[in-house]
This record gives C-alpha cells, sequence and structure tokens, in this order.
C-alpha cells in the first residue's frame, strides 16, 4: 500500500470550504485572501496551550493544515481549474493503524477538529468518531509515493535510539578511564536512573492491524512478485535462419 512506508502511514485529506466562510478580502500583509479558516489558524498559533493534547499524542510525526484559496491552484499545463470553493488540505504522518489514529485525534482533541474543519463543507464534527472516520474516509487522497527515511522505526524509538547513544558515549568515557567501579557505577546508573534499559526497542514493520489486513499485503506481495518477474523475463532467442 502506497500510504504505508513501515511503521508510518501517510494521510492527505482535501475538504471544500463552504463559500461563506470565504467572505474576507485580501489584506497586503497576507500573501493570499485569509478567510474564517486562516484566522482559526492564526488564532490556534496565538494559543498554543489549545494544540497540548495533540502535541502529547507520540504516534504522531507531524500533522499540518493548509487553506488553497479557489484561485490559487498550479497550471501544470493542464489549465487553471475554476473552482467554486476554497479548499483545506489536511497532512498528516503517524504511526499505528489509520482506526488508531482517528480515534486518538478525536479523543485527544475534539474541540480542536471542530474548530479546525468548522467550514469544511459537510464536516459532521468529531464526536461520534463514526460519523468524522467516514467523513474523512470520503476526503482522503491515497499517497502515490511515499518516502519515509526510517521506515523501520516509529517516532518513539528514533528518541530512544538517540538516548541510548547519549547513554553509551557517557559509559565510553568513563570506560576509558580505566576504572572498574566507577564503570560499574555509572552502568547502572544509566541502566536503572536515566531508562536506558526501556530504550532497546527492536525495529521493524509494525504488527498487522488485523487477519485480513495480514492476508491482503501477502496476497499483494505475490502479485508484484508475479508481476515484476513477467517484467523482467528475458524472452526466449529466435530461431537461427
Amino acid at each position: 500500500m502506497s500510504n504505508i512506508a513501515g511503521k508510518a502511514y501517510a494521510m492527505n485529506v482535501l475538504t471544500p470550504i463552504r463559500r461563506r466562510w470565504s467572505w474576507l478580502p485580501q489584506w497586503r500583509w497576507l500573501p493570499t485572501r485569509p478567510g474564517l479558516q486562516v484566522l482559526f489558524f492564526m488564532l490556534s498559533r496565538c494559543r498554543p496551550s489549545q494544540l497540548g493534547r495533540l502535541l502529547g499524542l507520540r504516534l504522531i510525526h507531524f500533522a499540518r493544515w493548509v487553506v488553497i484559496p479557489r484561485d490559487a491552484w498550479p497550471d501544470l499545463g493542464q489549465g487553471r481549474p475554476h473552482l467554486q470553493h476554497d479548499a483545506m488540505l489536511f497532512l498528516s504522518n503517524f504511526n499505528g493503524t489509520w482506526d488508531q489514529y482517528i480515534d486518538a485525534f478525536a479523543d485527544g482533541l475534539p474541540d480542536g477538529l471542530d474548530l479546525f474543519w468548522y467550514t469544511s463543507s459537510k464536516y459532521p464534527r468529531s464526536i461520534p468518531v463514526g460519523e468524522f472516520k467516514a467523513y474523512i474516509a470520503r476526503n482522503q487522497i491515497d499517497t502515490n509515493y511515499y518516502y519515509n527515511a526510517t521506515p523501520g522505526a516509529a517516532q518513539r524509538d528514533i528518541k530512544r535510539a538517540l538516548r541510548l547513544a547519549q547513554g553509551l558515549a557517557a559509559l565510553t568515557a568513563v570506560h576509558a578511564k580505566g576504572d572498574p567501579a566507577a564503570f560499574a557505577a555509572e552502568y547502572r546508573r544509566q541502566l536503572v536512573e536515566e531508562g536506558l534499559q526501556n530504550c532497546l526497542g527492536s525495529h521493524g514493520y509494525a504488527p498487522s492491524a488485523s487477519v485480513a489486513a495480514e492476508s491482503a499485503d501477502r496476497d499483494r506481495a505475490a502479485y508484484l512478485d508475479q508481476s515484476q518477474a513477467a517484467d523482467w523475463r528475458v524472452p526466449a532467442p529466435a530461431d537461427a535462419p
């Protein structure tokens, strides 16, 4: 699945903004017409405490909301589209399954989600979560190409690996002094007091979300192997005249 790279999942959601919330004029000190949704974003940045519970969700790599004015879509040769609505693009990378992410988001930041998507057309609110999941699924865009520099490591794995590197550096410095007792004391301190024993996680692919997902991955792998074998098959030489 192109949305998944190891333990990470890429999500892109594009929702139209209702016309009545795009009424604000162009301001000289802003690059685009702001609209009510941009004002919501500006207010949330002025009060970062409102996003505290979101920042505490360690499964999230990042989350970003971007407002795209209807007259700002790029022309890549297809002609500039004539749209009736501004759009909001939500981008996020996270660890875990799609359902786990939506559940954690809705549970940790329900009011914030309602604020961010308030101006989006047909937004049902984040609670109950079933309707919110259906809304996200209808507006989600699959990722054609997703690169992850550390596919086998979640965000927590990377943080623990950095902490482990610091602990090993400290042990190396003590070991260089040649004092066995000091090394043993530092070893125990790093392992217990500094929590180094909790930083020895294993990297690799995330566990399967379900038996059905595991079966689908297995069937997909077999199909890709067969397709690649067919594409790279060397044709038999023609008979010599």
